[in-house]
């Protein structure tokens, strides 16, 4: 060895010798032993399944954040400012490097030589098994790894419970399509190559008891290649980048502000894009309840469900186009502001969405309403009888009125009705004052362009297609029928 070991042309020339990389080729034939929490699971896809969603018992999932990047490039940084920001809420940090696979007694006597930075050095059979209980509302014992044993501890592992939010964080949280699935954000930390590889060097000699040698030769001949063949190509799945990790606090700042957002939806706003629920008050809350009481006056029960529906068409008309527009104050003073969409009209399902139609009318003076009546036989049996649109329809934005949305069949029907009459379907809004996820699932998978505009996402259907808590039969209710 030359006298300088540490140059840095004597470890890249020392690299290029013969390694193996962490592929086990025993894993091929049978199942590598795991600890009692890594049992195979029934990994489910980035979409919670429709049980999940429509159990009124099921906890909220939590919110998934994937955080990426090179070596020392500043994930942990970048994790811990994200949860000292959220610090109302639980959060749960798992990091990939616990999921180490133990090294044999085989590849102990070779460590040096073991590529710790290849995907199959990991387990992430027992990572996605962790993720999938966590997001189930069950929790986990994480594993402990020693890095100067290169063995995971059996006398000792971490718990984590329920949460809300989950940051998972490691070189390779990307590279699995089944880990990325899970993920409802995904975040690649992005810093220079010098900069990570002195931040490599003072943690791996203070913090793993190597020497700056074996630092530098595994950089070399695994750290890097991995980066080049791995990490670096897994970036074009980031929702975020970040340049300078840690140091970047407005990157932060706007992801935490994201994360606040959503952390605020139902679980159904993560899936679709196109639903949106307006943001719930106490009056909000006030007003569903009293509208929701079975003893409640006729009178009552339409001024507020009427309180409701203004909201609820206000929301929806927000939704709309606009164009910029200025004009003159009686100051004198040019104020610049926008100009309402022109070609707009509602359609109602008869008969419970006409009770909305007084809304529409008192947001959108003069604006025309049509008219579908679909008979309903049991659940499936669907049939229109009569329509009345205006003739142009083809060429409006369509505010389509229906205050519940239960099985989703019936709006279905409807929404296909306008765009066989030329309707675009990015050009319908459906409006209603509460939805069951059945239904939200049947709209917004069959028409993804449509936005739907709700006040309230309740539980589920029972058996007999009713939402749950639900409202009753609204047409009676509203219109006096029910007596």
């Amino acid at each position: 060895m030359p006298e300088d070991s540490t140059s840095i042309d004597y470890v890249m020339e020392k690299a290029s010798g013969p390694h193996f990389s962490g592929l086990r080729l025993d894993g091929l034939l049978s199942s590598p032993s795991k600890s009692t929490n890594s049992s195979p699971s029934p990994f489910r896809s980035g979409v919670p399944s429709f049980s999940q969603i429509s159990d009124p018992a099921a906890p909220n999932q939590p919110f998934v954040i994937g955080v990426t990047g090179g070596t020392a490039s500043g994930k942990t940084t970048v994790c811990d400012m994200i949860i000292q920001q959220l610090h109302d809420h639980r959060i749960v940090l798992v990091n990939q490097d616990s999921f180490y696979r133990g090294l044999t007694s085989e590849e102990l006597e070779r460590a040096q030589e073991y590529n710790f930075d290849h995907p199959d050095a990991f387990d992430t059979e027992q990572l996605l098994h962790c993720i999938d209980t966590l997001k189930s509302g069950q929790p986990y014992q994480i594993p402990i790894y020693d890095f100067k044993t290169h063995q995971r501890k059996s006398d000792a592992f971490r718990q984590v419970n329920a949460c809300d939010v989950i940051i998972l964080e490691g070189i390779l949280v990307f590279h699995d399509s089944r880990v990325r699935d899970l993920m409802n954000m995904k975040i690649f930390v992005d810093t220079d190559a010098d900069v990570r590889l002195a931040r490599r060097i003072r943690r791996d000699t203070v913090e793993r008891g190597r020497d700056v040698d074996s630092v530098l030769e595994q950089y070399a001949k695994f750290v890097k290649p991995a980066f080049d063949d791995f990490v670096l190509p897994s970036k074009k799945y980031a929702d975020v980048i970040i340049p300078r990790g840690g140091d970047n606090h407005v990157a932060v700042d706007l992801i935490v502000q994201h994360i606040h957002t959503k952390l605020g939806q139902h679980d159904l706003c993560k899936i679709y894009p196109n639903l949106f629920v307006i943001q719930s008050t106490f009056q909000i809350r006030g007003m569903h309840t009293l509208i929701r009481e079975k003893d409640i006056s006729k009178h009552d029960f339409v001024f507020y469900s009427d309180r409701l529906i203004r909201l609820v068409v206000e929301h929806g008309l927000g939704h709309l186009p606009f164009t910029e527009k200025q004009v003159v104050t009686p100051t004198g003073s040019v104020y610049s502001g926008v100009d309402f969409c022109k070609k707009l009209c509602g359609v109602s399902i008869i008969r419970s969405g006409e009770s909305m139609e007084n809304a529409l009318r008192a947001c959108c003076k003069g604006i025309k309403i049509g008219k579908i009546l679909i008979h309903r036989e049991g659940d499936n049996g669907m049939q229109l009888i009569y329509e009345k649109l205006p003739s142009d329809i083809s060429e409006r934005h369509v505010l389509l009125l229906d205050p519940v949305l239960g099985t989703g069949n019936c709006a279905s029907q409807a929404i296909e009705l306008l765009i066989r009459k030329g309707v675009p379907e990015s050009h319908i809004i459906f409006l209603n004052l509460i939805s069951a996820p059945e239904g939200i699932h049947c709209i917004c998978k069959r028409f993804p362009l449509l936005k739907i505009v709700t006040s309230e996402i309740d539980q589920c259907l029972n058996e007999d297609f009713r939402v749950i808590p639900g409202l009753g039969e609204y047409g009676d209710r509203y219109f006096g029928t029910d007596e």
